[in-house]
């Protein structure tokens, strides 16, 4: 049997059963920012275990397509080793929510394994919980099992929980003996046995049965509903099916090893690199199926963690000798692979090619420079007799060269070294608490506590709606620079999600305070005001009104926030997801995942969209509702975004449908126009686009349409004229400067011979000194050669001012570095200090700057100093 025949009899065989196929979620969550990636078949059906949500069907039935590469299931660094742990594979699961329980879930494992798949009896083991007589009976009462081979054991190996808290139950794992051959720790003192450290006995399928909750306290309470969740891992299940001593040697891997065997001409079977192709084969299946469900390397969460597959899988195909991107090649073999059944990576092939390629052509810049690092600390540490990188080192690998730690442990590993982890820690959380600290809104020194003026409850928004209300103070204190004031209600809008804050008035019986900011403390909207001498308000009663032509812009901006997000989904792909953004009155900045630059033609359709948008004047619907229902319907969440049950929905008919708290304008056409200023990367992976709408649109488009005048006034020339125009101007400026730098280089060339009477003798050598006025260094460079050529005993240095900075060459002639061994790089450096600068060369001729340029005779005077000393 082929692996997709075995998945489809997986199916087939539930369906008969009276369950719904469904298909398999994305590996990028939906609906669980909290998750980096999809791990396990029950993720999609967490809801109904918690009790929050239900579906059609009571029966489904799927395979899940999984990455376990971080938190709790995180095998990475055995992933090649062995050949049985992946970061991507598939889960086989058939779930009952509230109908079936442990009985036909027992019976059908069986029927399933050894009726269908007809494997033998005698080899396979049933486990249970130690606790749960139930299971271990059904087992001897629906299955044919001998019944020594029903073993028990404890909650680290047959018990299944969500979490600390929630729903949680015992379960029944099937095993196989795979036979004495297969046991990989011979030779140590080991029994092999059912969930042993050892080969032999293998998982091939768990049943979980969902029947309590666990409160706070660790006690255990039976739910009202029992469910069952069961997972099989499919590689594993296929190895052993088709008779393979190994998941790699199954059809699952093999293409892929073959067509990694073709590019790099070695045999995968005879090849002394067997785990290089393992680790890249199962690196190159994780990157293709998340990067289709909209992932992409960066540099932080699950975009971090591609990164690291990607440059790990990279390092291994240096063991195959390939040293040009290779891994995008690998994508197509995957596609006709698995493209039938996860038809997303068909339809996102090339997207997906470009995405790895233009990833692996950034790393590949970097990778020989870090290869030499790592060689200079591996001699290094081998010259002092230690066998432990640093902490620092570790972190300088993973901070200016991008080495994922585990890339720099492998290394380690083939040297005989090994890492000082907790010196890295240390570095990596002073980073982060750097971060932390330029991110946060530093409060002021010398704070007073806060005067409160009333309890109870306050902070309450009442924005959405009102730009100004009545309210009351509840409290104040005076720092160096603020008076901070919240307020019962409040209109004014605390900076969250990209957009700032609210600014305008607080106007009270004794007082107007401004408001310059407003930002949230906790649960608290804290409004900074600008300080007042001896504040003492007669009364809590005030008027707090926000600036409304500021927070109408802002709005329009927000709106737009969201327009363009659609259009770069709809323009470059769903990969396309919010990365940060700023939304101010003036302007609006929005960051994106993307591999690459967008071109004119890019930037100008997602304008035509957007602005359409805005011209069919579409009403925003807004609504709370569930966080479920909302991820139900298609609403976007932000990964790392906190959302509570209830959320807020902005949707802009079907073009648009995201999670947000931020105000927005009403219907599009108040938006007015929105225009693109650039587009620009700022991190790899990372890009930003910065516009405009509204009034500032407007301006930002009559500015430009008053320079255009000019410059057909300026040029005698129509639109359609401007463009051949400059061209032809300046081809005619740079012909003209090249004209220009001859005539001058001639001309100083023309006067070597009165230069060369004007040096001084020190020691015996022609020492040249001389200052030009606003020269270029080539032409400086030209004359040193011609100055080399006309004398012997010469060291010649030619300086000259330009752009506020002091340039100088260095020429000495070729006797004197045969005589002196002088060198004129070594003498241009030293002398460079003296004017805050540096430079260098060869022995003949060398070039420096510095912008010290009152130190300039201390340079001079330096350089006859060492002429004088030899």
């Amino acid at each position: 049997m082929t692996a997709n025949e075995i998945r489809q009899q997986f199916i087939d065989f539930f369906i008969s059963k009276g369950h719904t196929f469904v298909p398999s979620a994305p590996v990028i969550p939906q609906d669980d920012p909290t998750l980096l990636f999809t791990n396990a078949g029950m993720n999609q059906f967490k809801d109904i275990f918690l009790g929050k949500g239900k579906r059609e069907y009571t029966r489904a039935v799927n395979s899940q397509k999984c990455i376990r590469v971080s938190g709790k299931h995180n095998d990475l660094e055995e992933v090649g080793r062995d050949t049985y742990h992946h970061t991507f594979f598939e889960m086989l699961g058939n779930w009952s929510f509230g109908d079936y329980y442990k009985k036909e879930a027992i019976q059908w494992a069986w029927e399933l394994l050894t009726e269908v798949w007809k494997l033998p009896k005698e080899k396979l083991f049933a486990t249970v919980h130690h606790t749960d007589d139930e299971a271990a009976e059904l087992w001897k009462s629906v299955t044919d099992i001998a019944p020594q081979r029903i073993l028990k054991f404890g909650d680290k190996d047959n018990f299944w929980e969500m979490g600390p808290v929630g729903p949680c139950g015992p379960c029944s794992e099937i095993h196989i003996d795979l036979g004495e051959e297969f046991c990989d720790l011979k030779g140590q003192e080991h029994t092999c046995g059912v969930n042993g450290d050892c080969g032999r006995y293998i998982e091939l399928w768990n049943l979980v049965f969902i029947q309590f909750n666990r409160d706070e306290n660790g006690t255990l309470h039976p739910l009202p509903a029992r469910h069952v969740d069961t997972g099989a891992g499919f590689e594993r299940l296929v190895a052993v099916l088709q008779g393979k001593t190994s998941n790699y040697d199954t059809d699952v891997f093999m293409p892929i090893l073959e067509a990694i065997g073709k590019m790099v001409g070695q045999d995968y079977r005879q090849s002394d690199e067997q785990m290089a192709f393992r680790v890249i084969a199962d690196h190159i299946r994780m990157l293709t199926f998340s990067i289709a469900d909209g992932g992409m390397p960066s540099n932080e969460g699950r975009g971090y963690v591609m990164r690291r597959i990607l440059r790990r899988a990279a390092r291994y195909g240096r063991n195959l000798n390939m040293r040009e991107p290779f891994m995008y090649k690998l994508v197509p073999t995957v596609v006709q692979m698995m493209g039938d059944v996860y038809p997303e990576i068909r339809e996102r092939q090339e997207h997906i090619m470009a995405v790895i390629r233009a990833e692996e052509e950034r790393f590949n810049l970097t990778l020989d420079r870090g290869l030499e690092i790592f060689e200079k600390i591996k001699e290094d540490l081998k010259s002092r007799g230690e066998a432990v990188i640093p902490g620092y080192e570790v972190f300088r690998l993973y901070d200016t060269f991008g080495f994922p730690v585990d890339l720099t442990r492998i290394l380690a590993e083939e040297n005989g070294l090994t890492l000082d982890m907790a010196g890295f820690e240390e570095h990596m959380e002073a980073q982060r608490k750097l971060a932390r600290e330029s991110s946060k809104f530093v409060m002021t020194e010398g704070e007073q506590q806060w005067i409160v003026l009333n309890e109870g409850a306050d902070s309450r928004f009442v924005g959405y709606d009102e730009l100004a209300i009545e309210t009351h103070i509840m409290r104040y204190r005076l720092s160096e620079k603020y008076l901070q004031v919240i307020l019962k209600e409040t209109p004014f809008y605390a900076e969250s999600g990209g957009q700032v804050g609210d600014k305008g008035t607080i106007k009270g019986e004794n007082f107007t305070l401004k408001v310059l900011d407003t930002k949230k403390e906790g649960d608290h909207i804290v409004h900074f005001c600008e300080p007042v001498t001896d504040f003492k308000p007669a009364s809590d009663k005030v008027l707090a009104e926000v600036t409304s032509s500021e927070r109408r812009s802002t709005q329009k901006n927000h709106t737009a926030t969201h327009l363009l997000h659609a259009a770069l989904r709809k323009v470059l792909g769903t990969h396309v997801t919010q990365a940060g953004s700023l939304v101010e009155p003036n302007r609006l900045r929005f960051d994106f995942n993307h591999y690459d630059r967008l071109s004119e033609e890019q930037i100008r359709e997602i304008e035509r969209i957007v602005n359409r948008k805005i011209q069919q004047n579409i009403p925003l619907q807004i609504a709370y509702e569930k966080f479920s229902e909302a991820k139900k319907k298609g609403a976007m969440a932000l990964f790392g975004e906190k959302y509570g049950d209830l959320v807020r929905t902005i949707k802009i008919d079907d073009f648009s449908f995201e999670l947000c708290g931020g105000t927005h304008v009403k219907a599009t056409g108040e938006i007015g126009v929105f225009i693109i200023l650039y587009e620009a990367g700022i991190a790899a992976g990372i890009r930003r686009i910065e516009a405009l709408t509204g009034e500032k649109a407007v301006e930002y488009i009559q500015q430009k349409k008053q320079i255009l005048h000019q410059l057909n006034e300026l040029l005698n020339a129509t639109d359609e004229e401007l463009t051949p125009k400059v061209e032809q101007l300046l081809n005619e400026k740079r012909h003209l400067e090249k004209e220009l730098q001859k005539a001058r280089t001639a001309n100083l060339q023309a006067g070597v011979e009165d230069l060369l009477a004007k040096a001084q003798k020190v020691n015996d050598i022609n020492l040249l000194v001389h200052e030009f006025t606003d020269t270029e260094m080539d032409a400086l460079k030209s004359l040193g050669d011609k100055l080399r050529e006309k004398s012997k005993n010469l060291v010649a240095l030619l300086l000259t001012e330009k752009d506020q900075k002091l340039n100088m060459v260095c020429v000495v002639s070729d006797d004197l570095i045969q005589s002196k061994k002088l060198h004129a790089g070594n003498l241009v450096r030293e002398v460079a200090k003296q004017v805050g600068g540096g430079g260098g060369g060869r022995p003949h001729l060398a070039t420096a700057g510095g912008k010290q340029i009152e130190n300039k005779q201390k340079a001079i005077e330096l350089l006859k100093k060492r002429l004088a000393e030899l």
